[in-house]
């Protein structure tokens, strides 16, 4: 048919007025400009807002104006931040301050240990060469006494113990070193049982001290992490509207540009038309789906999922002839590409498309701002030729 076959007008040709005004171009150069620039800046925000919300999403399954007010929220998210930070040095502080309470009562028990009459052979590192113990460092890895754990928990230049399990370990050391290197039945072997048994009663009668302190502790790392991601949540979300905002005042801008450049351009006549709609008819059917949104956006009532559309296309704006002319032109170009020489055709089996996808949205912003781009620059181009 030939009318199917009829290609659709050339962007650059005789599309604007003859005599444009220089310095209304300039102006809409100018225009097209800043919204291409807020449109970068606003794509980046959408794409960090999604990377978070992706990285929470992963979490729970394993377990310019516009710019300064961007520049604002990024300095409350660092305040916010900084406050946390502090609330966790004053809890990891306080704890270390209870925990420091429970270590000098601790050595209150210690010292009852201390003063058992068998407890002489533990007080001080063994006299290995003094003794004669040549083989002792090959028997025992890590030598330990009480007078050790003492400077241990005296220690003020960060290198003592963190927390009474650690104290405990190391008391119990002592006597299992005595046992593994004194024979059993020897007077120091039966001494560092006895006291073992001692130091163990001591110790069940303290845990319940300790264990509360480790709940208490867990139970604040967890609120403090708690808090965390809801202030992250809550931070992604004024941010998430903030964009809605942005995007809203975007397309408003979008529409002031697009009555500027309908402005620079000469009316449609009915062969354009004609064109046009032959154009429409060569389209893949998702790229045809896409040419009926973009009459929709304009034209409420317009029902461009049904299974029967009556598109006319004389009684389409002039903004709306002009979106689905360079709509259609890139999709006939890509068609082109990539359909097979023989059939001219265009098979496209992927329609998962996401209509309520924010960088989507953002995609079909820059292609009209694109497409505005092209209508300027010829303008700017015609208004340099001699008249």
């Amino acid at each position: 048919m030939e009318a199917v076959a009829a290609p659709i007008p050339d962007s650059g040709g005789a599309v604007l007025d003859h005599n444009p005004n220089p310095a209304e171009v300039e102006v809409l150069t100018l225009r097209v400009d800043e919204v291409v620039e807020k449109v970068d800046k606003l794509e980046e925000k959408v794409n960090e807002v999604e990377q978070f919300y992706t990285n929470l999403s992963k979490k729970q399954q394993q377990t310019g104006s516009k710019g300064s007010s961007a520049v604002k929220e990024k300095e409350k998210q660092v305040l916010s931040m900084r406050k946390q930070q502090q609330d966790a040095s004053r809890r990891e502080a306080a704890a270390a301050k209870r925990m420091q309470e429970l270590m000098r009562q601790f050595g209150t028990v210690l010292k009852q240990l201390t003063m058992h009459k068998w407890a002489w052979p533990f007080m001080h590192p063994v006299d290995v060469k003094g003794l004669g113990l040549h083989d002792y460092f090959e028997v025992i890895d890590k030598p330990m006494d009480f007078s050790t754990i003492k400077n241990q928990m005296e220690a003020k230049d960060g290198t003592g113990y963190k927390n009474v399990r650690e104290i405990c370990a190391d008391v119990r050391l002592i006597f299992k070193n005595a046992m593994k290197y004194n024979e059993e039945g020897s007077d120091v072997n039966f001494m560092a049982r006895t006291l073992m048994v001692k130091f163990e009663e001591k110790w069940l009668q303290f845990l319940p001290k300790v264990t509360e302190e480790e709940r208490r502790r867990e139970e604040e790392e967890a609120e403090a992490q708690l808090d965390m991601q809801l202030a992250q949540e809550a931070a992604h979300a004024k941010i998430t509207k903030d964009l809605s905002n942005e995007l809203y005042d975007l397309d408003m801008h979008l529409e002031e540009l697009r009555e500027m450049v309908v402005q620079n351009c000469r009316k449609w006549s009915t062969e354009d038309k004609r064109k046009l709609g032959a154009a429409l008819t060569r389209l893949s059917p998702e790229d045809l789906t896409k040419a009926l949104e973009i009459v929709a956006q304009n034209n409420p009532g317009f029902q461009s999922t049904a299974e029967e559309v009556d598109l006319d296309i004389d009684a389409q704006s002039e903004s709306t002839l002009w979106r689905l002319k360079f709509f259609v032109r890139d999709a006939l170009e890509a068609q082109s590409k990539t359909a097979p020489a023989s059939t001219g055709g265009n098979t496209n089996d992927d329609k998962n498309v996401n209509n309520n996808n924010v960088t989507s949205n953002n995609h079909k912003r820059k292609r009209e701002i694109c497409d505005a781009i092209a209508i300027a620059k010829t303008a700017k181009k015609r208004s340099k030729k001699p008249s």
